[in-house]
C-alpha cells in the first residue's frame, strides 16, 4: 500500500499540544502518552538503523517506530509477525465471524469503567458461546475461539465490540470425536442474544452491588440503587444485537480474514482526505444505507477526542483465546483436534515481511543501529524524506 499523503501524526503535531492544554482535564495521562508517541514514531527523535542490501549494497536509513498499539503506522509489521504465529492453530475447516455488540445506552458507563467493563465484555460474551455450544440442543460440543475487541465505529464514535473467528463445530463433550456444526449457521442469533444480554446484566449488577463501578457527570445519579436497578431493567428489554456472519473458507481464508481485525487502530492514515482550516475530513462506511462510501468533516479537536475515546487501559489484552484455544489448553486440545480431523500437516506460516531494496529488490538488512544522538550530531545522515519502511525493526 502507499504511503498516505496525510497522517494521523500531522495533525497531532499540528494541533495536538493545543488540544491537550485545552481538553487534558478529561484525559489520563496515557492519552498523552499516546499523542506523544504518535507524533514521535518514524522520526530522529527515536533513533534509526542504517539499512544496507545484501546484493548491491545500497544504504539508507530508517527511523524507528514507536510501537504503541495505538499508533496506525506500527501495526503492520506487528500484524504480520501475529498472523504468522497463528498460522500453526489453524483446522481445516469452515470458520463463522460471531459479533456481540453493547447497546448504546451502556457507552458513557462503559468509557468511566474501561478496564472492568471490556473485560466484562469478553467474559460475557464468551461463557455464553461456551455455554450454548455445550448445550445438545445446539452443537453438543466444546468449542474453542479467538476473539478481538474495537471499540470504534465508521465515524470513530464509541461502539464496543467484540469479533469472534470460531471453527464450525467441536470436540464432543467426551473427547472423542469432532462434532460439525451446521453449514448454514453456527449457533442461533436470537439465543446468543437473549443469554449474552443476561450474562452481562447479571454481572453488571454483581459490579454494582460490590461498588466497583465508578459514575461520574451525568451518571452520578445511577449511584444509588433505585435508578442503577431502573436502568438496568431498560437495559434487558432492548433487544442485544449478536451478529453471525455465514461460513468462509477453511484454514487457506482465515489469516487473510483475521487480517481486516487485528492489530487495528481507530482510524488509519489512509481514510484521511483533508487537513484545511483546523478541520479534518475522512472517509467512513455508512453500513445502515448498503456500505455507501462517505466523507465526515469535524474540527480537529473533535477529531482527536473521537480518537483517544479508544485509548485502552495499560495492560488491558485486546485479544484473547477462549475454550479449546485458551492458552492452559490450546496445544494439546489442537492436536486432539487434528488427530479427529485427520490431518498431521498445519498450514504453512506466511513468510515473515522483509525490506526489500528500491534499486534490485534484494533483501536489505540492518547495518548499523543509530540513537538519537548520532542523528543529532551527524545530520548527513538524515534524509530529506526519510523512508517508511514496512520492517518495524527497531
Amino acid at each position: 500500500m502507499s504511503r498516505p499523503t496525510l497522517e494521523v501524526a500531522d495533525i497531532v503535531r499540528a494541533v495536538g499540544n493545543r488540544f491537550w492544554e485545552k481538553h487534558k482535564s478529561h484525559f489520563a495521562w496515557v492519552h498523552r502518552k499516546v499523542l506523544d508517541a504518535i507524533v514521535r514514531c518514524r522520526t530522529a527523535a527515536l533513533g534509526g538503523h542504517l539499512d544496507k542490501c545484501v546484493n548491491c549494497g545500497h544504504q539508507a536509513i530508517s527511523f524507528n517506530s514507536c510501537r504503541n498499539r495505538h499508533c496506525p503506522k506500527c501495526q503492520g509489521n506487528a500484524r504480520a509477525k501475529w498472523l504468522a504465529a497463528r498460522s500453526a492453530e489453524l483446522l481445516p475447516v469452515p470458520y463463522f465471524h460471531v459479533v456481540f455488540t453493547l447497546p448504546h445506552e451502556l457507552s458513557t458507563l462503559v468509557l468511566q469503567n474501561k478496564r472492568l467493563l471490556y473485560d466484562l465484555l469478553y467474559r460475557t460474551s464468551a461463557a455464553t458461546m461456551l455455554e450454548l455450544a455445550r448445550d445438545p440442543k445446539h452443537l453438543g460440543a466444546d468449542i474453542g475461539f479467538l476473539g478481538v475487541l474495537h471499540t470504534w465505529g465508521q465515524t470513530l464514535e464509541h461502539h464496543p465490540h467484540v469479533h469472534y473467528i470460531v471453527p464450525a463445530g467441536g470436540l464432543a463433550l467426551d473427547g472423542s470425536r469432532w462434532i460439525d456444526s451446521s453449514p448454514r449457521f453456527f449457533l442461533p442469533v436470537y439465543a446468543l442474544s437473549r443469554v449474552f444480554r443476561g450474562k452481562f446484566c447479571e454481572q453488571l449488577n454483581q459490579l454494582f452491588q460490590q461498588k466497583s463501578l465508578q459514575f461520574h457527570g451525568s451518571l452520578e445519579q445511577l449511584a444509588s440503587p433505585g435508578p442503577f436497578s431502573h436502568y438496568l431493567r431498560q437495559l434487558g428489554q432492548k433487544d442485544w444485537v449478536v451478529y453471525a456472519k455465514p461460513p468462509f473458507g477453511g484454514a487457506e481464508h482465515v489469516l487473510n480474514y483475521l487480517a481486516r481485525y487485528t492489530h487495528r487502530v481507530a482510524i488509519s492514515s489512509h481514510r484521511l482526505v483533508a487537513f484545511q482550516n483546523d478541520r479534518v475530513s475522512f472517509r467512513w462506511r455508512d453500513y445502515a444505507h448498503g456500505g455507501k462510501k462517505k466523507v465526515m468533516t469535524v474540527s480537529a479537536d473533535e477529531f482527536l477526542r473521537r480518537f483517544l475515546l479508544h485509548v485502552l487501559p495499560g495492560g488491558l489484552v485486546r485479544i484473547r483465546h477462549f475454550g479449546l484455544f485458551a492458552n492452559r489448553r490450546r496445544s494439546a486440545a489442537l492436536d486432539r483436534c487434528r488427530a479427529l480431523l485427520g490431518v498431521t500437516k498445519c498450514v504453512d506460516p506466511p513468510e515473515p515481511p522483509s525490506l526489500r531494496c528500491p534499486s534490485c529488490s534484494g533483501i536489505v538488512l540492518v547495518a548499523e543501529r543509530l540513537t538519537p544522538s548520532q542523528l543529532y550530531f551527524r545530520p548527513s545522515l538524515i534524509p530529506s524524506e526519510p523512508r517508511r519502511c514496512a520492517d518495524d525493526s527497531s
